[in-house]
């Protein structure tokens, strides 16, 4: 039962449905015209500035970072100097039992 759609196709829609249908298509243009008017608006508008709160905020988070860097790296130092520490005392020993 395959239905063939041409000219003489009807369609058969009542007074609402038209009216709904059409107050869709008003409302999606409507909306697309505000909001390419307010992206417009938008771009003409200056870039504001950096905040005294804002700036304050990033350079605390900097800092923070840095101290934590800092940690790490001293961590790291540590555990190095521990290692030669380590290795001597292991070539020590491997160079006493090579004279043995």
């Amino acid at each position: 039962m395959a239905h063939e759609i041409s000219e003489n196709t009807q369609l058969k829609l009542d007074l609402k449905t038209i009216g709904i249908i059409v107050a869709g298509a008003i409302s999606l243009a409507s909306m697309y015209f505000v909001m390419a008017a307010d992206i417009e608006e938008a771009k003409k508008l200056p870039v504001p500035p950096v905040g005294e709160v804002e700036f304050k905020y990033k350079d605390e988070m900097i800092r923070k970072t840095i101290e934590l860097t800092q940690k790490d790296v001293e961590a790291i130092k540590s555990d190095v100097e521990s290692m030669k520490i380590t290795l001597e005392k292991l070539d020590s020993r491997l160079y006493e039992l090579g004279k043995r």
